[in-house]
């Protein structure tokens, strides 16, 4: 029980450590540095003693409410005009479009293409076919006339 309680002491001082670290770093976040704000003091001839703290600060985003302020206003950046090359660029004779000559002849020429191989095997696969066919009449013929030709000699 005790090292429970030893436990639990050892990880809230580890708790408030972190705390004290994180409540430090906040503080540094939250002081004014150099870059954000630029200090001018102004002096004055006679006495050589600094008489005002000036805040020169430039607003890119926005707009602040105070007058004195809004003087801090920063104005947007001007970009240069772009100028497109190619739109400047002379067009080529208007007799000859050359996106005619992109598009196929005809719409199903890469249905075509896709399935030559496939027609070519069904063409020789039908001349064979049409072969045998011939060849089975060829038969039949020769069959009837050997058949024909005897019956009438006898």
């Amino acid at each position: 029980m005790a090292t429970e309680e030893d436990s639990i002491e050892q990880a809230a001082a580890a708790r408030r450590e972190r705390l004290r670290s994180l409540k430090a770093a906040q503080e540094l976040l939250n002081t004014p540095d150099e870059d954000s704000a630029q200090v001018e003091y102004k002096t004055n001839d006679e006495n050589g003693t600094n008489e005002e703290n000036n805040f020169n600060m430039k607003f890119r985003n926005y707009v602040p409410h105070d007058k004195q302020l809004q003087e801090g206003k920063v104005s947007p950046p001007v970009l240069p005009k772009f100028e497109d090359p190619i739109a400047a660029a002379p067009l080529p004779s208007a007799e000859e479009d050359p996106f005619v000559n992109i598009a196929p002849k005809k719409p199903n020429w890469d249905l075509r293409r896709d399935v030559q191989k496939k027609l070519d095997k069904l063409e020789r696969r039908t001349q064979k076919a049409l072969y045998k066919l011939m060849e089975e009449q060829e038969k039949q013929k020769q069959f009837t006339e050997e058949d024909g030709g005897t019956g009438a000699e006898d």
